[in-house]
């Protein structure tokens, strides 16, 4: 029974962290668009990445 003298404190002091923290992530505006990153994966990239038979080439070791 004695534990629980220790135990609901801390959880109190848990929860007053996490309420502090969600607060400040909507300050920092952390929950502004939140779907943006979900279509990001759809836009095309605006480099094609280089491709690695023409990356070979141009290296120097592969002289001789």
């Amino acid at each position: 029974m004695n534990i629980l003298l220790a135990l609901i404190p801390i959880s109190l002091v848990l929860l007053i962290v996490g309420i502090l923290a969600f607060f400040w992530a909507v300050r920092k505006g952390q929950f502004d668009n939140l779907d943006a990153a979900a279509l990001d994966i759809l836009t095309d990239d605006s480099k094609p990445m280089p491709d690695k038979k023409s990356a070979d080439k141009d290296t120097p070791d592969n002289a001789g």
